[in-house]
């Protein structure tokens, strides 16, 4: 019986560890359970080891049926949770360190994490979203850095919990491709969740719900261990790695010079008066009493007229919360990991211009426009109103809560995935094609359900009014 197996692992485990404990104690004339050698037996540690081999076993074994960089990431993630045991059982013999020294000794899980970053950059990969998925679940394991409610993190539960939602947006990707192609791709998406949700998260709701437990008597923590990477090494450009050490958020808005409508009003109420400033019109500027201009349009003019509106002009990009109620997000090009996480339900989100990107919204809002985009991805956690899709290519949305409505206008090609709370909400389309509904199994290892939402109709005049019907067609 599984249960059977389980326990006679943990008893293997536990003699293999006394057996080499008693070795070394014996080699070195000294006894057993100082130092490393008692975190080592620690029930924390211990429950740590079973973690991996329970969760990130089966990830191996999936892996290895796949092969190649499916199996190449997964080996980063399998080496991330062996830096973190590291860590663990050295935060046992240190005391608390400062930010500065918080930084230094996370070195080494920072390196892995870089380390699997890099493999998503470049020249895209037939698995890319194996290894965006693979890669953005690596910042669960940044929950160690919480030192307290004022560090800038949530709690390490809810860390776990919120850091597995980016790495989601690809993992539902590959479930949905692989669907009925490769069963084993299938089976490493779904064991790569079960890694973090229970696996990480019941392990950090056990034993270190408030967060790591240093040694009020231990040694300081003044340098890296020997398999830290070196100081040069790049910091990783995933916002919850890189924000770690720092109570200021990575796209904080506040000490961004204001732009935009934010700017105009705050010209406004500085008490200037408005027209300061303004050049005065004299008659001989005005366009009917210059003589260099006529009232025929030579054929020159009229080219350059046509040809102009073709240039794009594409203003700078843009991550501001404008006013205190709008968040305006604007041309953001190949951004994988843009993050609003301060935001509630008085404020509203404008997604504009933006290619190539992906965007989470970590709290609840009331309302979402995304606007003009091309292949953007929107993760969000709910909406009090509507989330609404317009003049866009496409583009992929994730509800992780609740949306009473979602509208889909003058757009080809959405992928919308829907959480349980927000299958009750209406979806309204119009002038759109290519628009694709995701939706949960009715178990928690139930596939998702795919269903394609009619883009043609049949109107057909009936008893004094036309009756319209979807078109099915056979493979949609």
């Amino acid at each position: 019986m599984p249960m059977e197996e389980k326990l006679i692992q943990r008893l293997e485990s536990a003699v293999t560890r006394l057996e080499a404990l008693s070795a070394a104690g014996f080699r070195s004339g000294g006894s057993v359970g100082a130092g490393d050698d008692t975190a080592v037996l620690d029930p924390s540690i211990i429950a740590f080891d079973d973690l991996r081999s329970q969760f990130l076993g089966k990830v191996l074994s999936a892996a290895e049926k796949i092969g190649g960089q499916v199996l190449d990431i997964t080996k980063i993630v399998e080496e991330a949770f062996s830096t973190q045991r590291e860590l663990l059982i050295r935060i046992k013999e240190t005391k608390k360190p400062d930010n500065s020294g918080l930084a230094e000794f996370l070195k080494p899980l920072n390196g892995v994490i870089v380390k699997a970053t890099k493999m998503t950059e470049g020249r895209r990969s037939d698995f890319f979203n194996h290894l965006k998925s693979a890669a953005d679940s690596l910042s669960a394991l940044a929950w160690i850095a919480y030192t307290g409610k004022d560090c800038g993190m949530s709690m390490p539960i809810a860390y776990v919990e919120e850091s597995w939602q980016m790495a989601e947006f690809y993992s539902n990707k590959i479930l949905v491709e692989f669907k009925s192609k490769d069963p084993n791709h299938v089976e490493w998406a779904k064991a790569l969740k079960e890694l973090y949700l229970p696996g990480l998260r019941d392990y950090v709701k056990s034993h270190y719900p408030l967060g790591p437990v240093w040694s009020a008597t231990g040694k300081t923590a003044v340098s890296a261990p020997s398999k830290a990477p070196s100081p040069s090494a790049p910091a990783p450009p995933a916002p919850p790695p890189a924000s770690l050490f720092s109570s200021e958020s990575p796209q904080a808005s506040s000490s961004r010079p204001k732009q935009g409508m934010s700017a105009v009003f705050d010209e406004i109420n500085s008490g200037k008066p408005v027209t300061s400033g303004l050049k005065k019109v004299t008659d001989d500027m005005k366009t009917k009493n210059r003589a260099d201009r006529t009232g025929v349009v030579n054929a020159g003019e009229k080219e350059a007229r046509v040809s102009s509106p073709s240039v794009s002009k594409t203003g700078p990009p843009k991550l501001e919360l404008q006013m205190g109620r709008k968040w305006v997000v604007e041309n953001q090009v190949g951004e994988k990991n843009l993050v609003i996480d301060d935001c509630d339900t008085k404020q509203s989100v404008y997604v504009y211009g933006c290619k190539g990107s992906v965007l989470q919204i970590k709290g609840k809002v009331n309302n979402i426009t995304i606007d003009k985009c091309t292949k953007m991805g929107v993760v969000f956690a709910g909406v009090v109103a509507a989330c609404e899709v317009v003049n866009c290519n496409g583009v992929e949305v994730q509800c992780q809560g609740s949306a009473p409505t979602i509208s889909v206008d003058n757009t080809n090609g959405c992928q919308l995935y829907l959480n349980k709370d927000s299958l009750e909400g209406s979806i309204t389309t119009a002038k759109s094609s290519e628009i694709n509904v995701l939706v949960p199994g009715a178990g928690p290892d139930d596939d998702w359900g795919e269903h394609a939402l009619p883009q043609q109709y049949a109107h057909v005049y009936k008893d004094g009014h036309f009756v319209t019907t979807p078109v099915s067609h056979s493979g949609a």
